[in-house]
């Protein structure tokens, strides 16, 4: 007879073994101080999720430049030196306790909510409106379009925050491919109607972001873990999906397998895996992942749902689960599912920051990181 998956196998990521298949999902929290900088509380929550059993977790984005790539009030970041020790301050309560920690890397592009001028692949104002709960601005601004000059900049930024990552202790970081942040906007064809080697066919469509895994790579340590998060959906436009379908999927993986990242994650908040991850065909876009890569890949969305997470596992879709809100409820939560132990449901209010975001818009304003 074979071996069914477990949630408690234990799993290679990179050179580690992590303890069981459950990771905290990158939340955004908009915790920090206006600065940018962790706060005691956020190294309270995160310490939490280590204690309660998880193998790994992943940060809410951090933003890894103070030109362009800043999204919301109260977000922390990677750039100077204030924030790198405020977060070997968050680490060392972490590391405490036996698990890996990633710190996921963000440029908001076009979806900036603080900044006066943006960035984006091409000059097309986002749809929709930014959500009224973070504190910015309550619409998009018409972004620029960037030039080659402004690529490399953006680029850059990834790799200093990606060493001050190094410095502060992570494990790894995680590019933020995903929700409609700057590398979906390149990728996503409706936001990016370049005519040059950035635009056009996939390949080109995903040059950005394979260009800063590269360069990422190319700065930080042997075995410091790279990882990449994908997604359809958008944050402002959540029912967004590839019109090519799973043919989207093969070829989008294809040059993922190229970049070969440590894992890939595939985000799908806007309404679980189920609706956002499986295709007319009967394929998932997890599944056709792990067939075309050779890494772990981390699926997303309602798997705090013990069946749900169980199929994907045995029918070949996931390693590993990344848990968002029903961890945050239950930080906890590896320890609560090895021991039968009911889950306390999410609250909305469970997710709300407890600083004043009026003062951070009027930080960066003040700063002129516009």
């Amino acid at each position: 007879m074979s071996h069914l998956p477990s949630f408690f196998d234990r799993v290679r990521l990179g050179r580690h073994t992590l303890s069981n298949r459950f990771m905290v999902a990158p939340m955004t929290r908009v915790s920090a101080t206006a600065a940018g900088v962790p706060t005691s509380q956020m190294a309270n929550y995160y310490e939490a999720f280590a204690k309660g059993g998880f193998a790994a977790i992943i940060t809410e984005g951090l933003y890894t430049d103070s030109i362009a790539s800043v999204c919301n009030p109260n977000q922390p970041g990677l750039v100077t030196r204030a924030q790198v020790k405020g977060w070997q301050s968050v680490i060392r309560r972490v590391k405490q306790h036996p698990t890996v920690f990633v710190a996921q890397l963000m440029h908001a592009g076009a979806l900036s909510q603080v900044l006066r001028q943006t960035l984006a692949p091409s000059a097309i104002l986002p749809v929709g409106k930014p959500s009224a709960s973070s504190g910015g601005f309550n619409a998009f601004r018409m972004p620029k379009a960037m030039t080659q000059e402004d690529i490399q900049t953006a680029i850059d930024g990834y790799v200093r925050a990606a060493r001050h990552a190094v410095e502060a202790g992570f494990d790894g970081v995680e590019i933020h491919g995903a929700n409609g942040y700057l590398p979906d906007q390149f990728i996503t064809p409706y936001t990016n109607q370049r005519t040059d080697h950035y635009g056009g066919s996939v390949a080109n469509r995903f040059r950005f972001t394979a260009e800063i895994m590269a360069a990422v790579r190319a700065a930080v340590p042997t075995g410091f873990l790279v990882g990449l998060r994908l997604s359809e959906g958008k944050v402002n436009n959540l029912s967004y999906r590839w019109e090519e379908g799973s043919d989207m999927a093969k070829a989008l993986f294809s040059e993922v397998r190229k970049a070969a990242p440590d894992y890939l994650h595939i985000a799908a908040e806007g309404g679980g895996w189920e609706r956002e991850c499986q295709y007319a065909d009967g394929s998932s876009s997890t599944g056709i992942a792990r067939q075309l890569l050779d890494c772990p890949v981390i699926a997303n969305g309602g798997l705090h749902n013990p069946d749900l997470a169980t199929r994907l596992l045995n029918t070949g879709q996931a390693d590993l689960l990344a848990i968002g809100r029903y961890a945050i409820a239950n930080p906890d939560f590896p320890q609560k599912v090895a021991h039968g132990v009911a889950l306390l449901p999410f609250q909305p209010g469970m997710i709300k920051p407890s600083v004043s975001l009026a003062n951070t818009r009027r930080y960066f304003l003040s700063r002129s990181v516009s």
